[in-house]
């Protein structure tokens, strides 16, 4: 798009037609306004030509798709006569930025009769054919390894062989604890391989009965069983063929079905649910699971031969807690990432917060981080996160097991020598929480959080 978005003369121009009602920048200041809407909200277009979109229309959403730039199609909307409308908001980019939004009208259920329906649906249908480009492209990947947020080592040395990786078509094995974004990756390697134009299908293995399994990845044939559509199912396989099929939780395959699935693997090719007749597939693999395959193939639960078949390339996603120097870039990342699905302000987090989580185990790993992150920032929608919005996590360190009972051997040694640090400085200045505190660059609210953490005991006299 080219051309002057806050000039009005070039919208209309550009945008205007009978069914749009109203128009915003990409700040919500309101633009246009249909004299027909502004007369029920009891304003005159050019009052409210100007003005924040929620202060004439107080339950308006066009500066959430301004901040979000995802269109909202076919919601309703209840006016302030009563009526409801059924409405499209798409934002208006230019070189990849929101820099308006405009809302269009496609039913109204009080003026709706049958000519304006045929009229509104041969509208409509011109509009689906301008959005089947993008209709396409929802089986892309939704995110980049730009999205693969970290610098420590680890994860430097993963993203760098992301690159090498996603140029073959190998099987790609993707491991790592729940939370640490395993799809992430996964979607990663698609985008940036030479078949990041064909489709991406991400498959739930655990979401799926068991029953239902066969003819999910693999289709069915017409008159293959009672109920059977018309014509038969094309499968997950043939859904992905060119392109690039992830398989979640492959831990949860039946192994009934194992055996189909390493034949599919080998010879390239599927068979419907009740027909006889192969189907060639060129599709990438990669699969994802957050338990370890080997201990499932010790105990009868995972086929040998079908593990060994997968294994190929493996990418072990570490823990947050083996990463934690990513804390801070993580945090930040996902602070703009919730400014902008949520429409809030939030302009950062108090560094007390960030030593807070330097000694928080993170068992839900990044996952778990963004959900506290949420929760502190729908308290305070705007400003600064400080530790008052972070009381349950400081109560959940207090009461944490002991440190004799620690599993983590290295999270364990690690604590011991902060302990024995924060005894130091406090014998140095002869239990003045606020001088320790200066001595191992911390404030004295973390330094007193960490002192009934480890239950020291301070004495103080000498003072």
């Amino acid at each position: 798009m080219s051309g002057d978005i806050s000039n009005i003369g070039y919208i209309k121009e550009k945008f205007l037609n009978d069914f749009v009602t109203l128009i915003t920048d990409g700040n919500g200041i309101i633009l246009y306004l249909h004299e027909d809407y502004a007369k029920i909200i009891g304003v005159t277009s050019q009052e409210a030509e100007g003005r924040y979109c929620q202060d004439i229309i107080p339950n308006s959403r066009m500066h959430i798709v301004a901040k979000t730039g995802k269109p909202e199609l076919g919601t309703t909307f209840q006016m302030k006569n009563g009526e409801y409308v059924v409405i499209n908001r798409i934002p208006i980019k230019n070189d990849g930025n929101v820099v308006g939004v405009i809302c269009f009208v496609l039913f109204s259920t009080m003026v709706l009769t049958t000519a304006k329906a045929a009229n509104m649906i041969n509208s409509l249908q011109g509009e689906m054919s301008n959005y089947k480009p993008d209709l396409s492209g929802l089986r892309r990947a939704k995110y980049s390894i730009d999205q693969i947020i970290g610098s420590v080592p680890a994860m430097q040395e993963i993203k760098g062989s992301i690159y090498t990786i996603a140029q073959t078509k190998s099987t790609v094995l993707i491991t790592g604890e729940t939370g640490t974004g395993k799809e992430l990756f996964a979607h990663a390697i698609h985008q940036i391989s030479p078949r990041n134009q064909q489709p991406l299908v991400i498959v739930n293995c655990a979401a799926i009965p068991t029953e239902l399994f066969e003819s999910e990845l693999f289709g069915y044939a017409e008159g293959a069983f009672t109920g059977a559509k018309k014509g038969g199912k094309v499968g997950k396989f043939e859904l992905a063929n060119k392109g690039t099929l992830v398989l979640d939780e492959i831990h949860q395959l039946p192994l009934t079905l194992q055996p189909k699935l390493l034949r599919v693997l080998q010879e390239k090719e599927i068979e419907r649910v009740g027909s006889n007749k192969s189907i060639d597939v060129d599709v990438r693999l990669i699969f994802l699971t957050n338990k370890d395959l080997r201990e499932l193939v010790n105990k009868g639960e995972f086929r040998e031969d079908l593990f060994y078949r997968i294994n190929i390339v493996p990418i072990e996603i570490p823990p947050l807690r083996e990463r934690l120097g990513d804390l801070p870039i993580l945090t930040q990342y996902l602070i703009n990432r919730l400014n902008q699905n949520l429409g809030l302000n939030i302009s950062g987090i108090d560094p007390e917060v960030l030593e807070l989580f330097q000694h928080h185990d993170w068992p839900g790993n990044v996952r778990e981080l963004e959900h506290i992150l949420e929760r502190a920032a729908n308290r305070v929608l705007s400003g600064t996160l400080t530790m008052d919005y972070f009381k349950n996590l400081v109560t959940r360190l207090q009461t944490a097991v002991p440190l004799k009972k620690e599993g983590n051997v290295l999270v364990a040694a690690k604590r011991n020598a902060e302990c024995e640090k924060i005894l130091v400085a406090l014998a140095q200045t002869q239990g003045n929480v606020s001088q320790a505190g200066e001595i191992l660059n911390v404030s004295r609210s973390v330094l007193y959080e960490k002192i009934k953490r480890y239950q020291i005991k301070i004495n103080r006299s000498a003072t």
